[in-house]
């Protein structure tokens, strides 16, 4: 009988041993951090920007003579050829005007005929001793006066003239009209400036952009880059385009300097219309196949009793700092300044294959045991998500550290390995 118990109270201790070890192997210490992988792809580069779209070629078309409209002969959207009439102006004033130079010129030639007899009359009386040399002069300037006045006559019937075929406003290329600013009945007033009638579009399947690039930015923008952007009337459609043109005429607004960038983009469908707002990005450097790390390692920075020996938990924190610092510097994806991506090359973006580069920001290893290697990288170009390193900084597969695992899920996880 006393066996019997010694038995079944040796099997509930055994049991009671293999519950303990399971129930200690269960509680393993859980992942402290937020990890990814090194591997290989491509990272561009870009700089952001918006603009207006426009045109290639967009003519205003004004009037040069003050007038009331009386006829319209295009309308919007109205498609339009080289000297096709546009509008009209009442040609009532204009017709007085010309009837009115006519008789002036008539009179003046009467005037002019009138003072060349009494000249020839003041001529021969001087030949004959008659009159005197200053009345002969008289009538010489006088007949020289009327013949100028008629001369004044001639062209103020032609201005007339001219400004009878101002009133008829033709267009000054093939295109189509986008914006009409008058209707019939209203006045047109052109004593200053020209007002804009019409507006007219050379060819909308041949299109522009005009991009505000910030001065940090400006150096890297290349003409021939490629570009892609999206418009909010089309927000799943990616348009493709290139850069045409840098101009120099920067523009400086609350000391923030930008510089205008034309961007040249084909519309044959004509989906996209003049002053549509475009969202830009500029492929300013491209890399592929390259090792890569994510920005979040280079944001993260361990205490100093994680980040391994005491010696290298200084020399971490002080190249952490560094890469703190880089990270302030460089945008997420726009090449432009910000928080939240390493540091900038030096040149057009590209990291140098060869030759000599000061020591970079720190990184940290994650050991199999659970600690934490630091290990100094040299950032090449980035995209705002992922970082561009040197080969031999890391290998593929490498766990870096991305930061600490904030919730209790992600706690008992493990290793986020992102691909």
């Amino acid at each position: 009988m006393k066996k019997s118990r010694i038995g079944v109270l040796l099997a509930v201790v055994a049991a009671g041993i293999v519950v303990a070890i399971l129930v200690t192997r269960g509680r393993e210490k859980p992942q402290k951090y937020r990890t990814a992988r090194v591997d290989k792809g491509d990272v561009t580069m870009t700089v952001s920007a918006t603009g207006a779209i426009s045109a290639v070629t967009t003519v205003q078309v004004g009037s040069q003579v003050s007038g009331i409209i009386a006829k319209l002969h295009a309308d919007f959207n109205s498609l339009v050829k080289k000297g096709q009439l546009l509008a009209e102006l009442d040609p009532t004033p204009f017709d007085q005007a010309i009837a009115q130079q006519r008789a002036n010129l008539d009179k003046a030639k009467v005037d002019a005929a009138n003072a060349k007899i009494a000249l020839a009359r003041q001529q021969k009386l001087l030949q004959q001793g008659l009159a005197a040399q200053a009345d002969y002069d008289n009538a010489k300037a006088a007949a020289d006066s009327a013949a100028a006045q008629v001369a004044l006559a001639v062209a103020s019937l032609g201005q007339a003239e001219t400004n009878l075929t101002y009133s008829k406003i033709v267009s000054p290329i093939d295109g189509v009209v986008v914006n009409r600013a008058y209707d019939v009945g209203q006045t047109v007033a052109a004593s200053f400036q020209a007002p804009t009638l019409f507006t007219i579009a050379q060819d909308l399947t041949k299109m522009q952009v005009q991009a505000d690039v910030d001065e940090s930015d400006i150096g890297r923008v290349k003409i021939g880059e490629p570009v892609h952007f999206t418009v909010d009337a089309y927000p799943d459609r990616t348009f493709q385009a290139k850069v045409s043109q840098i101009r120099l005429n920067a523009t400086v607004n609350q000391n923030v300097v930008t510089y205008p960038v034309i961007i040249a983009v084909d519309n044959p469908d004509e989906k996209l219309r003049p002053s549509m707002t475009a969202n830009i990005t500029i492929d300013v450097a491209t890399d592929h196949d390259v090792l890569r790390i994510p920005n979040a390692a280079l944001r993260f920075k361990p205490s100093p009793s994680e980040a391994g020996a005491p010696g290298a938990a200084a020399g971490a924190q002080r190249a952490g700092g560094e890469a703190g610092g880089a990270g302030r510097a460089g945008g997420a994806g726009t090449g432009t300044p910000g928080a939240g991506a390493p540091p900038r090359p030096t040149l057009a973006g590209s990291l140098p294959r060869t030759g000599r580069r000061e020591s970079g920001p720190t990184v940290y290893l994650l050991q199999p045991d659970g600690t934490l290697k630091p290990a100094r990288i040299h950032p090449g170009i980035t995209d705002g998500q992922y970082t561009e390193i040197r080969p031999d900084d890391l290998k593929v597969g490498d766990v870096v550290v991305t930061g600490l695992a904030t919730t209790k899920a992600e706690a008992q996880s493990g290793p986020r390995m992102r691909f």
